[in-house]
């Protein structure tokens, strides 16, 4: 019997020699392999039968026999016949050259719209005409990667004393100006210094085993460290009475106008603190990103008043719309008519209650006029005014933008104290559970404040050439790490303004959650006066300058910025 079925094994130990699957790899060479010598057909594999699998539980008795119809149906290597799907897995690794091509052109299009996700997307309502000035960005960037044709040799191996000065220019808020171009970069020792000088930022808390930035969406980089005050809530009290002092340090800072912004990064949202003159407000402003409907109820319990600017936003625009077309119904023509066409009127109102007269009722029912439809309208909008049910369905609507940048909050003046005092005794503040348990939110600000630690970004710069023809060409990169806040990002352009000549491009990471501070919810006020108050504030006088201007970015973030002949574009 065993003779009778070629290739089967009775023990089940070797899988019978049914079909042979052979892809195609098409990192192979093109050479086709030279076909294999037909086999004896008595030692030839069985044909499949059907699309079913074998019962490898059938005895040899009652397996199925391959038919006569049923026999190998593949057409001649050389016929131009349509193939069943399954036979070019039969075939012998060929390789097909303008497949293959088509092939990786698919793979290259997919890569390019895969890079083409993370590159930034001109948007409409953000201009990118040439301009000596770029608009403030409010968003925390987590990567900056800077590209000239000039070398960045002027940003690598600092010497000791160019980072001791760059220190010490820092914490003494000391301000450089430059040339528009400097001949010899590397040789400019001022340069390098004032390079090292923008790359540092305050931190609190610090623990240098745990990366405490960005916070949202962090588990996964902070499981496995060590965390000991995770089942400690003694160390877990002192950990937050040292946050709470930095905290409240940080906040006395601003008030007196000698810290321009700082950030309160948490597990679960962010808060941005600006000190009043800033993005054309008078007084202090935080804006709370992104929120939910349980943060925005404790806040209303607590007394804070806020407001949802794009929430609010929306429902003006929409119910203008509405009163607008309200309004065209109501006053076109075939709602009323005028005099003149009284007597037209009639006649239709006649025509239309003709059915009255019929019955007998014509003298009982008074006819409407345009008058008694116009109060009815007004009546509609007096009762949806005071619509009982107004209430449950906007708590509807904001419960439908949690967790989404339309959920940002806004807190304006002595609420901002307020705001304090809430996150200081907030319990939710900080993660009961996971990797992020007991551990306090992340600040981040430009000036030192009690309990904060002094970091330093992280640059490195890379050369590389690019294919251009039938030439190569030198592309010069210099990369920025961490968490890059607004003023060190304005800093670094007026070096790169300066040491590369005013040409080079940036591709800008944001920490998506940071990009809807950019809304602007203020009026633009005495612009002299306000830069004036905030000279002591440790920024640089242009930077401040831009600092100041109302954010026109909205809900999106710079995530493409060039210069060319010392002017600007960018793309959101």
């Amino acid at each position: 019997m065993c003779a009778a079925v070629p290739g089967y094994s009775p023990g089940f130990k070797r899988p019978p020699e049914t079909l042979r699957l052979k892809r195609k790899r098409a990192r192979r060479s093109e050479a086709a392999p030279p076909p294999c010598p037909r086999a004896d057909p008595a030692s030839a594999p069985r044909p499949f039968p059907r699309p079913g699998r074998r019962n490898p539980f059938s005895s040899l008795d009652n397996a199925p026999r391959p038919g006569p119809e049923l026999q190998e149906q593949r057409p001649p290597p050389g016929s131009q016949a349509p193939r069943h799907p399954l036979w070019q897995f039969l075939d012998p690794p060929q390789e097909n050259k303008s497949t293959w091509k088509e092939e990786c052109s698919e793979r290259a299009d997919f890569a390019t719209l895969t890079n083409d996700l993370h590159l930034p997307v001109s948007m409409p309502d953000v201009s990118s005409s040439p301009s000596t000035e770029f608009p403030a960005d409010w968003s925390i960037k987590t990567r900056l990667l800077f590209t000239s044709s000039q070398p960045f040799t002027w940003a690598e191996h600092l010497k000791a004393q160019e980072e001791a000065q760059g220190f010490a220019q820092h914490c003494r808020a000391t301000s450089v100006n430059f040339p528009q171009s400097i001949q010899e970069p590397k040789l400019s020792t001022e340069l390098r210094c004032a390079f090292q000088q923008s790359l540092i930022y305050w931190l609190h808390p610090s623990l240098p085993w745990l990366p405490l930035f960005p916070r949202i969406g962090a588990d996964r980089k902070i499981a496995g460290k060590t965390s000991l005050w995770s089942h400690d809530e003694t160390l877990q009290q002192v950990l937050m009475s040292e946050w709470s002092v930095s905290f409240t340090s940080l906040y006395n800072l601003l008030k007196a106008k000698l810290c321009p912004y700082f950030y309160v990064c948490t597990y679960q949202f962010t808060v941005l603190f600006r000190a009043a003159g800033l993005a054309g407000s008078d007084v202090i402003t935080a804006v709370i990103s992104p929120t939910t409907r349980g943060l925005r109820e404790a806040m209303r319990n607590e007394g804070i008043e806020f407001s949802l600017p794009l929430v609010e936003e929306t429902r003006s625009k929409t119910q203008k719309n509405s009163e607008t077309n309200l309004d065209t119904e109501v006053n076109s023509p075939e709602t009323g008519k005028n005099t003149e066409d009284g007597e037209e009127q009639g006649v239709s109102d006649d025509e239309s209650f003709s059915w009255l007269e019929e019955m007998g009722v014509q003298d009982k029912i008074k006819k409407p006029d345009a008058i008694s439809i116009k109060l009815l309208v007004h009546l509609v909008l007096l009762y949806v005014s005071f619509d009982p049910y107004r209430h449950s369905r906007k708590e509807k609507n904001e419960v439908q933008v949690d967790h989404k940048p339309e959920s940002v909050a806004l807190v304006k003046g002595t609420n901002t104290f307020m705001l304090l005092n809430f996150l200081i005794n907030c319990k939710s503040l900080v993660a009961a559970a996971g990797p992020q348990a007991g551990l306090p939110p992340t600040l981040l600000s430009p000036v030192a404040f009690r309990g904060a630690t002094m970091q330093t970004l992280k640059a490195r710069s890379i050369n590389v050439k690019t294919p251009v023809h039938s030439c190569y060409n030198d592309i010069f990169s210099l990369e920025i790490t961490g968490p890059v806040m607004p003023h060190c990002l304005h800093t670094l352009t007026m070096l790169l303004k300066s040491a590369q000549r005013g040409a080079f491009s940036a591709v800008l990471y944001t920490h998506e959650p940071t990009a809807v501070f950019n809304t602007n919810t203020e009026r633009i006020l005495n612009k002299e006066t306000m830069c004036k108050d905030l000279t002591k504030c440790g920024l640089h006088l242009k930077t401040l300058d831009q600092l100041i201007q109302l954010p026109t970015l909205g809900k999106s973030s710079i995530r493409l910025l060039e210069m060319r002949d010392y002017a600007y574009t960018w793309k959101s």
